[in-house]
């Protein structure tokens, strides 16, 4: 979980107890601003997996492609045991 996530994820819950509050009080501006400010809780949660995404990709392309060079240089050492058997 990265910044985003966890800054959106509090910004969520205080707003849910600010426009809860203002629903118990009667207070109509205390629920419009603890609404937004939990709606902003969710954009910024939401950004925060989307970047865990990306990077998930990346890590996962740099893996697979640090596989498959291990896998290449198994085949041609592979080949190179061949060749030399071939030749003895």
């Amino acid at each position: 979980m990265n910044k985003d996530r966890a800054e959106g994820k509090v910004k969520d819950i205080a707003g849910r107890v600010e426009r809860q509050v203002g629903e118990w009080t009667g207070d109509p501006e205390k629920q419009a601003h603890g609404t937004a400010k939990q709606a902003e809780g969710k954009v910024q949660d939401a950004w925060g997996k989307v970047k865990d995404t990306g990077k998930d990709i990346a890590e996962d392309a740099r893996a697979r492609e640090k596989n498959q060079k291990a896998d290449e240089a198994l085949e041609k050492e592979e080949e190179a045991a061949r060749l030399r058997r071939e030749a003895s």
